[in-house]
């Protein structure tokens, strides 16, 4: 039977949100609480960045300073949340040592956040903006610098006019073959 498990969130230390993670699996493992805290997460997006011409992959959280965790509503018992907020770098739940469980459309919507970014649909961190200047840094322009007339997220391509002899010329490119001037 399904029992009814809820959504918790749980304050931290902005920035530790890993570290506190594991710690809290440890500590879920280590006292056997696993059939009734059966989740921890730490909410995340994948999102990328152009570093030095190449796609590098990070994940941001969505909420710093947040961990959720699921759990059996009816058994989350004191022992088990004082257990988690005993832990380093925890601040309290929501609700201090009552837990208030998330509603279920909010649980979901960060949840939904969490499993579409799975699917690699990255955006970026540092997007490109129209009339920005971009160095090119591959092609048959490598080298030249132009400015951003139209960005395409979806496609993850520019247009970007290049002074060629003195003339602007449209050229269209990738995200991977422009780097932002710093």
């Amino acid at each position: 039977m399904s029992e009814d498990k809820k959504w918790y969130s749980l304050r931290v230390i902005s920035g530790k949100e890993r570290k506190i993670k594991e710690r809290i699996e440890l500590e879920i493992e280590r006292s056997k609480w696993s059939e009734i805290v059966t989740q921890v997460l730490v909410p995340s997006e994948k999102v990328y960045k152009i570093r030095n011409g190449k796609k590098v992959i990070l994940e941001r959280n969505i909420l710093p300073g947040y961990i959720l965790i699921e759990a059996v509503q009816g058994k989350f018992s004191p022992e088990m949340i004082q257990g988690i907020t005993n832990i380093p770098n925890v601040i309290h739940f929501l609700g201090k040592n009552s837990p208030i469980p998330m509603h279920e459309a909010e649980a979901n919507r960060m949840l939904g956040k969490v499993d579409e970014s799975q699917d690699v649909g990255e955006s970026m961190i540092e997007p490109f903006l129209v009339n920005e200047s971009v160095k090119i840094t591959d092609g048959p322009f490598n080298g030249f610098v132009g400015d951003v007339k139209e960005v395409n997220e979806e496609k993850k391509k520019l247009k970007v006019i290049v002074k060629i002899f003195g003339r602007g010329t449209e050229v269209e490119l990738n995200f991977m073959q422009v780097e932002k001037q710093s």
